[in-house]
């Protein structure tokens, strides 16, 4: 790839280029240099462009081009440890955990994730969730949900029909009760 993915797109360094700006550039390109073409493309310049829309198809990826292009230091060099391999896993593939090597090489990271979200017990979050999103709408839920595995059991008895209208009455709890919950965030501090 060049060193200005910009110019590998024919585009101007600017901070303020837009996702369609990106890739009508890429669409233009591709469609001049493709390698399937006729009279075969320009590989090259295909490749260096396709890694170039790469870089810059996200607003982060333009920024932090066009930092390292108008700081005069050049490209940055590839990064290293657990953080490359998660910029770079290919899509589509699981990220990479951290393992405990990875934590000891890097504590810097551990604590200010500390600082940033103090650890509470999951049980406390979810609390804090229901009394600041609709607790009555998820009580009627559930009301709901308990009276149709009742009413399942009441009239089947216990035949896997109850059983499977019980499971699907807990599965429509599930799916639809989160709804009745206020976001996870930083306002959901228990008081």
């Amino acid at each position: 790839m060049s060193a200005d993915p910009f110019a590998a797109l024919g585009l101007p360094t600017r901070p303020d280029l837009t996702d369609d700006d990106i890739r009508a550039a890429w669409r233009r390109i591709a469609a001049a240099t493709h390698p399937d073409r006729a009279d075969g493309g320009d590989p090259a310049r295909f490749a260096a462009a396709a890694a170039a829309y790469t870089e810059l198809r996200t607003r982060y990826g333009r920024g932090e081009a066009y930092a390292d292009l108008t700081t005069g230091n050049g490209r940055r060099p590839a990064p290293a440890g657990p953080a490359a391999r998660r910029q770079t896993a290919p899509r589509g593939t699981a990220p990479h955990r951290e393992s405990p090597a990875d934590r000891v090489t890097a504590p810097h990271r551990e604590s200010a994730h500390r600082e940033s979200a103090p650890h509470r017990e999951p049980a406390a979050r979810l609390a804090a969730r229901v009394r600041r999103g609709r607790p009555a709408l998820l009580a009627l839920r559930i009301a709901i949900a308990a009276a149709i595995t009742v009413a399942a059991f009441a009239v089947a008895g216990a035949q896997p029909a109850a059983g499977g209208l019980a499971t699907g009455a807990l599965t429509w709890l599930l799916l639809t009760a989160r709804h009745d919950l206020a976001p996870p965030g930083p306002w959901n501090r228990p008081r």
